[in-house]
């Protein structure tokens, strides 16, 4: 079992139907931990020297930020993964290799992520961001609410309706690998080898320093800074080499129910069971037609075989997502209080209380079970079919758009409710 093993995914055109980029992530964390699907209005900052507080550290803010919205552990400030207004979706994987993990607390990859969509409005300005963050700030701290220290280095898969970059880290020392067409993943270790686009100055030389790498034959960054035999990374039977095979057995014909499949896919591993689960999901439909809106789903609840894909559209005054959005405990929070993670609050959200409990049902009653199940395709072929004729008419609603979102929670809320009472 591998901990917090999430995976994140890319197809671009040829690779997909109809002109779109497909973004896809499971995070896959400790099964007892709550995600939540939030969403943050643009802003102005006027203040030069107001700073933001994330999870751990403050940092200097700027001067305008973009609206998001996010999926993340319901316990910090930062995202497991997210998009904005401009169309950017980013997801991280935890990953380990050569260089230390810094125990000093800093930016959490997660951090990074909600920082990159707040601040950029292209995948690749979005790079930029995370790596000068990286540079000035540093990562680091623990990534989990426990007393137990959990911390790793960070990639990221960051998309937007161009391109899509891979930006993988170790330390401050960083590799980017610029995705054009085709597909791409990401999973829990180092996997840009030869093609490097663009990279940290000093990260060759610091190899050779260490030792790492002779300075002679061809550099391959996961290779070197991790512990990869990169000639056998293909053929591994781990999660990164079962998300490409599904990415490509599919090649030439994917779409966003495409990649939902690829995120339920248990054989695989994709969709995690036991100590560690897939705790959320999101995919992403990004038209390269820029007259076309993104369409972004998230689910808000754990299990993607047993949860539905919800769809949110960027419109102006979007209400609070009250029905995925956990309870707050202000200064009293105990990530907030040094010494930090003394006990556990109860962070579930209204939608995941109800979601677990008819998860209990499906584990018990075989009847009712199906009904539900039935109830809750149905529900969610009929927001697909929605999203489709949105994006094939170019009409958006924005009215009705505007509460897309809280209403889709509320309906599958409904359901719960039908099967296992009030």
């Amino acid at each position: 079992m591998e901990p917090c093993s999430c995976d994140t995914f890319v197809a671009l055109p040829p690779a997909t139907v109809g002109n779109r980029i497909i973004f896809g992530k499971n995070s896959d964390r400790l099964c007892d931990e709550v995600q939540e699907v939030v969403y943050f209005p643009a802003a102005v900052h006027d203040n030069p020297r107001e700073h933001l507080q994330c999870t751990y550290i403050e940092i200097d803010q700027v001067p305008e930020t973009y609206a998001v919205v996010l999926s993340r552990p319901a316990w910090l400030w930062g995202a497991e993964m997210g998009a904005n207004e401009h169309g950017v979706c980013i997801g991280n994987e935890a990953v380990w290799g050569r260089e230390e993990v810094c125990d000093e607390e800093a930016l959490l990859g997660m951090d990074l992520v909600r920082l990159g969509l707040e601040r950029a409005d292209t995948a690749e300005k979005a790079l930029n961001v995370i790596v000068d963050l990286l540079e000035k700030y540093g990562q680091g701290g623990n990534c989990s609410e426990s007393r137990m220290v959990f911390s790793y280095h960070n990639s990221f898969l960051i998309a937007d309706r161009n391109e899509a970059w891979i930006l993988e880290t170790a330390g401050k020392y960083w590799a980017a690998e610029k995705v054009r067409e085709g597909v791409r993943n990401i999973s829990n270790q180092l996997s840009i080898t030869i093609k490097i686009d663009r990279e940290h100055l000093d990260m060759r030389n610091y190899a050779k320093q260490k030792g790492w790498w002779d300075g002679k034959k061809e550099f391959d960054f996961a290779a070197t800074y991790s512990y990869l035999d990169t000639a056998k990374m293909m053929i591994s039977p781990g999660r990164y080499c079962e998300g490409y095979k599904l990415l490509n057995k599919h090649k030439g014909n994917i779409t966003f129910e495409t990649m939902m499949e690829i995120l339920r896919d248990k054989p695989s591993g994709i969709n995690m069971e036991g100590e560690f689960l897939t705790t959320a999901s999101m995919v992403s439909i990004l038209p390269q037609d820029s007259s076309l809106p993104c369409i972004h789903f998230f689910t808000g609840t754990p299990d993607p075989e047993r949860s539905i894909f919800k769809p949110f559209i960027f419109v102006p005054n979007i209400p609070p997502l009250l029905d995925t959005s956990s309870p707050t405990f202000e200064l009293e929070d105990p990530v907030k209080k040094k010494p930090r993670f003394q006990f556990k609050p109860d962070r579930r959200h209204p939608l995941y209380q109800k979601h677990q409990q008819a998860l209990e049902i499906i584990d018990k009653k075989e009847e009712k079970a199906k009904t539900l199940l039935d109830n809750m395709k149905k529900l969610e072929k009929e927001l697909f079919k929605e999203m489709e004729s949105i994006l094939q008419n170019k009409h958006l609603d924005v009215d009705k758009v505007v509460n897309l979102f809280p209403q889709c929670a509320k309906d599958e809320i409904r359901i719960y409710k039908s099967n296992i009472g009030p």
